[in-house]
């Protein structure tokens, strides 16, 4: 079974990597898990203005601090995982890769980093289980 995972740093992601990983050790046949984080992608020209290793260094470490929580769960697991980074939209990063690796089961938190804190659940999370095709596990 391959789980994926989107992480953005938050501790309500960390909670679903900890879920994914029980999920994916608990399985019969040995599971893997796919953790992504998807940065946005910056807004036209700003590239241009910056310079394109400046736009690359920006993306690297927001990658960086989203990624670290989940490197920290998984330092010593003997899970098969890999690490994918994605600039773009966050829900469409998510489910473009959910198709492109044909994951069996996205995990991922009810809200994360984004700009409205309180909501139910995060407008990524619901567009995640409106538009794709693969089942969701919302983890709160």
């Amino acid at each position: 079974m391959k789980i994926l995972v989107p992480v953005d740093g938050s501790d309500i992601s960390t909670h679903a990597i900890k879920h994914a990983h029980e999920l994916a050790k608990k399985l019969a046949k040995p599971g893997k898990l796919v953790i992504v984080a998807v940065d946005d992608a910056l807004f036209p020209g700003v590239e241009r203005k910056i310079g394109a290793e400046a736009a690359q260094r920006h993306h690297a470490e927001n990658f960086a601090r989203m990624f670290a929580p989940a490197r920290k769960v998984l330092a010593r697991s003997k899970v098969d995982h890999e690490f994918v980074e994605v600039v773009g939209d966050v829900a469409d990063g998510i489910l473009k890769l959910a198709k492109k690796q044909k994951v069996d089961l996205v995990v991922m938190g009810s809200r994360g980093n984004g700009g409205i804190k309180g909501t139910l659940i995060g407008s990524v999370s619901l567009k995640v289980l409106a538009h794709g095709s693969t089942p969701v596990t919302i983890v709160r």
